[in-house]
């Protein structure tokens, strides 16, 4: 049964057990989806008023692409829930492996560096995802019903710690690989997501907090 056909009683009761996976990865995949899907409210809330119709027509275009691109997202979200707890099981699964000689101890390590590949790219999608969606929600900020500027807030909040949570992920895994090269890189993909999602993130609060207080 897939993590995510499970009730939230069961999910949260999942996560509150002895077993490692799900963990970490999954639940900022899961954040990551429960803010977009709180965003996507945002735009069912807007899109039929007469306020939104009123706009110019490439303003309405516009928001309606975006709320239309966070529905792919989301949906890409909740398949990584899964996938982050299969990638990080891969791992558990070559560390089993035998090593009662040195072929076999070669056969290990390099499938646990490959799984570890795995379980690296994972959340690094689920950072860039909930980055991606990020950068979109000054446009829903500006435009969406001001009715349901509070969820706005809740919806970046929940971005954001799934952005944070999954580069806290990749991080953790990135010592299981030699290439340093890739480490590297990702190193550098990942302080720019959390550089400039922090400074998003501090934005629109700023700025939701502004308007309803």
């Amino acid at each position: 049964m897939k993590l995510i056909d499970y009730t939230v009683h069961e999910f949260v009761k999942e996560l509150d057990s002895a077993s490692p996976a799900p963990g970490g990865g999954s639940a900022s995949a899961l954040a990551s989806a429960m803010g977009m899907a709180l965003s996507r409210m945002v735009g069912h809330l807007t899109i039929p008023k007469k306020k939104f119709k009123a706009l110019d027509d490439s303003v309405q275009d516009t928001f309606i692409e975006v709320h239309e691109v966070l529905r792919d997202f989301e949906r890409r979200t909740l398949e990584l829930i899964d996938a982050d707890t299969a990638a990080f099981n891969e791992i558990m699964k070559a560390f089993k492996m035998p090593k009662d000689s040195d072929e076999a101890k070669k056969r290990r390590k390099d499938a646990i560096e490959t799984a570890t590949y795995k379980a690296t790219e994972v959340p690094l999608e689920i950072a860039e995802v909930a980055f991606k969606v990020l950068k979109k929600m000054h446009i829903i900020l500006k435009h969406g019903n001001k009715n349901a500027i509070s969820d706005i807030g809740v919806s970046v909040l929940l971005l954001h710690a799934g952005l944070e949570g999954a580069i806290l992920n990749v991080k953790i895994n990135l010592p299981g690989i030699s290439d340093q090269a890739y480490v590297s890189e990702i190193k550098e993909r990942i302080t720019v997501l959390h550089e400039e999602g922090k400074a998003i993130k501090s934005d629109i609060l700023s700025q939701v907090h502004g308007a309803i207080e």
